[in-house]
């Protein structure tokens, strides 16, 4: 039986671990970029001060001008109340992972470096926790507790189901999520029938996909004769990877799953970007938040 005081002080220094990464992550590289790739709801008057050169003659505030004589001009703030929900695939097929970590380990790291990056930047952030239904709902909060919370359970948890359902994912964030957020969703997408639901999660919400990936999901090594099992399913099958054919008919339905979960996520209009367990999150993320703010 193990030691509960002992599994505590495991969990609390993985979560510290975590943070101190992350955190330094969200605030030397993802903080500016993250403001710049998600706005606010716009613009609101903060004050009016004297007209230096340089200032667009549009924001002239032409009563006060008229009242004192010389031209003043208004200053705007960006009104930057955002949520950011994060919904995190825990299904079985995230207990996968050949590379530097597992997939589950990705999500969690991306998840925390998001989180911290939010709330640099004052936002609130909540959490949903999913397989082949909703297993988990953390309410958007702010602040450093309400992260580390998060991390816990996205380090500790234990789903009931194995499964992976991306409709009632969706359709829970748009039933519970009312007002507009930026809403992350971060899964390896290994699922079907989910377009309408993501058309409509876009529309209601600021979605951005964050497709997890592992290598041996797309190239098969020859290493004889292998018993696979189906995370998810359960289901065991003996293959024979020293196969050439074996090999590439297993690298071709991995492209063309690859390419129909792109090809779909482009025609909803969703912003997307491919994390993997061997080179991690940083660059794909950084390029996302990029492609985002050039185009605004």
């Amino acid at each position: 039986m193990s030691d509960p005081v002992q599994h505590t002080k495991e969990l609390l220094k993985q979560v510290r671990l975590i943070e101190l990464k992350t955190r330094g992550l969200s605030q030397h590289i993802f903080s500016g970029e993250y403001h710049s790739a998600f706005k606010g709801r716009g613009m609101t008057f903060s004050e009016v001060r004297e007209y230096i050169p340089g200032d667009e003659v549009r924001t002239l505030d032409w009563n006060v001008t008229a009242r004192f004589g010389h031209p003043f001009v208004k200053v705007f703030e960006e009104e930057r109340e955002l949520t950011a929900m994060l919904v995190a695939d825990v299904s079985g097929s995230g207990e996968f992972g050949t590379a530097e970590r597992l997939k589950r380990e990705l999500i969690t790291e991306v998840c925390a470096t998001i989180a911290f990056s939010a709330i640099k930047n004052n936002d609130k952030v909540g959490l949903i926790l999913f397989t082949d239904k909703v297993e988990k709902f953390i309410p958007p909060k702010k602040g450093r507790s309400h992260i580390l919370r998060m991390v816990r359970e996205l380090l500790e948890f234990r789903p009931e189901s194995k499964g992976t359902d991306i409709t009632a994912a969706l359709r829970y964030l748009n039933n519970v999520i009312k007002k507009r957020s930026i809403a992350f969703f971060i899964s390896d997408m290994m699922d079907e029938g989910y377009e309408d639901a993501l058309k409509i999660a876009n529309r209601r919400h600021d979605l951005v996909v964050l497709r997890t990936s592992d290598p041996r999901e797309e190239n098969l090594q020859p290493m004889g004769l292998v018993r696979f099992m189906d995370p998810e399913t359960q289901e065991e099958r003996w293959v024979n990877t020293n196969s050439r054919a074996v090999r590439n008919a297993y690298h071709a339905a991995a492209l063309k799953h690859r390419n129909r979960t792109s090809e779909l996520l482009r025609r909803a209009g969703v912003d997307h970007a491919t994390i993997t367990t061997d080179q991690g999150y940083v660059r794909p993320l950084m390029r996302l938040f990029k492609q985002r703010d050039s185009k605004q």
